[in-house]
């Protein structure tokens, strides 16, 4: 009998990692060693785990699940890559248009028979001792080394990938426009895309690359990669860098507490009664927000 394959399971979604774990292990003779939330994480495991399989995600906060295998070989050029499935919440066509030789993608939300079938061509590739994903290596006289071709279409294919996530969250150049003028924000959480009103959103923050967006009812993760660029779809009336790592809403602002060396701290309305500093850069501008 077969030895189960090893896996590693790495998606930014705590329900979505669950729910691959549960089919992974209903599916039969696959061993699940280790679970990651981002792509930081990922390099980590894939080098000491060394699985036969990764599962993972397109898009995550910090390194995305191009720039982990980049990564990856990058620390060690001779390193044997395990065989990669991604999975992406987006049409898979995407993923498909490059040849990053992944063994397969999983389109979210995952289906049990498509898992399968995945596995299976898992075990394919393994027991022909095929090509992995490290064929996105190119080989030279100094050993395997990520080639700046395959670089370039992993570059191109992230682009592609998160121009389709643009275009499904209507945050395309003009989408993107369009939602300010709306005044809804797009907070990811649970696996689903919901729009906010503006006026509801406390504060938005950015923490190891992954920007958080915070309401009295909800809190989940932007589709920005940068706060600035969330700032631009934010009504500059109401919404203020207090610091280099938040957003607030200036009309969720439920208290300004005196800190050391006179700074400051905002006390927001939010349902955590979230503590934001105020960077000194910032204090004349709090100061004139609210004649202190």
């Amino acid at each position: 009998m077969a030895s189960p394959l090893t896996a590693l399971i790495i998606d930014d979604e705590p329900l979505a990692r669950q729910e691959l774990q549960y089919l992974l292990e209903a599916a039969g003779e696959v061993s699940v060693l280790a679970q990651g939330s981002n792509g930081i994480e990922a390099v980590s495991l894939i080098r000491t785990h060394k699985p036969d399989v990764i599962f993972l995600d397109v898009r995550m906060p910090g390194l995305d699940g191009f720039a982990v295998l980049k990564k990856v070989l990058a620390l060690d050029r001779k390193f044997h890559m395990p065989q990669v499935v991604f999975a992406t919440a987006f049409d898979q066509y995407a993923v498909k248009a490059f040849e990053v030789n992944a063994v397969d993608y999983l389109l979210k939300p995952f289906d049990a028979k498509r898992v399968v079938k995945t596995l299976e061509k898992v075990r394919a590739r393994l027991a022909s001792d095929g090509p992995s994903s490290e064929a996105v290596a190119s080989q030279s006289s100094n050993g395997a080394e990520f080639g700046s071709d395959a670089a370039a279409k992993l570059d191109a294919l992230l682009r592609m990938v998160e121009e389709q996530a643009a275009q499904a969250s209507g945050l395309s150049a003009q989408g993107a426009h369009n939602l300010a003028k709306s005044g809804k924000v797009v907070v990811r959480a649970q696996n689903r895309l919901l729009l906010a009103d503006q006026k509801d959103v406390c504060f938005a923050a950015i923490e190891d690359g992954r920007i958080s967006v915070v309401t009295k009812t909800v809190e989940g993760d932007s589709n920005c990669r940068t706060l600035e660029e969330l700032m631009d779809q934010l009504d500059p009336e109401q919404f203020w860098r207090a610091h280099r790592s938040f957003v607030v809403n200036i009309q969720h602002i439920r208290e300004v507490v005196p800190w050391f060396k006179s700074s400051y701290q905002l006390r927001m309305d939010d349902r955590k009664q979230t503590e934001i500093p105020v960077s000194r850069s910032q204090t004349k501008r709090l100061r004139e927000l609210f004649n202190l």
